[in-house]
């Protein structure tokens, strides 16, 4: 697939790997949103990239967050035609610890970013999609899964929530 003038989302993209994601395809010259909750940080890579590069403010594990992100990348590009998911959270915390079982709350709330706000965009971006003409017979769309790169100890539950 050619980037030159696709529209591409993508989550966590205000910084590491998603940062290096927006940077890569901006360069390659896709027009790209990048949705991330760091709007400080989003806002200031959007501004040193370009008119090709907007932010949006997205919590993914919401639905109408990502709605409105998908939607601006299709407001502001004509369509989208990629969305790439870096987003995702971590949280160091053993299983057992000296005083207390792991919190459920912090597990859930990996869950509820990793995998459920995964699936989220992914089938938004789906919808957004269908629309589109197929080029030379070609898929009409593409999703791609950015899996953090962690050391085991530090959170497994984190690799699990992804691994769908």
């Amino acid at each position: 697939m050619r980037l030159e003038k696709k529209s591409v989302l993508v989550t966590g993209g205000a910084s590491g790997l998603g940062a290096a994601c927006v940077r890569l395809l901006s360069g390659l010259g896709a027009k790209v949103v990048i949705a991330d909750l760091s709007s400080e940080t989003g806002s200031a890579l959007a501004a040193e990239l370009g008119d090709a590069v907007v932010f949006v403010k997205t919590n993914v594990a919401e639905e109408e967050s990502s709605q409105a992100a998908v939607k601006a990348a299709v407001d502001a590009f004509g369509g989208l035609h990629v969305a790439v998911n870096c987003a995702g959270i971590g949280i160091a915390e053993r299983v057992l610890g000296k005083d207390r079982p792991h919190s459920l709350a912090s597990f859930s709330k990996v869950i509820q970013v990793n995998l459920i706000g995964t699936f989220n965009i992914i089938r938004l971006a789906a919808a957004a999609m269908s629309t589109n003409e197929a080029e030379g017979g070609r898929c009409r769309y593409d999703v791609t899964h950015c899996a953090r790169a962690c050391p085991l100890w530090y959170s497994r539950h984190d690799d699990c929530s992804r691994s769908f």
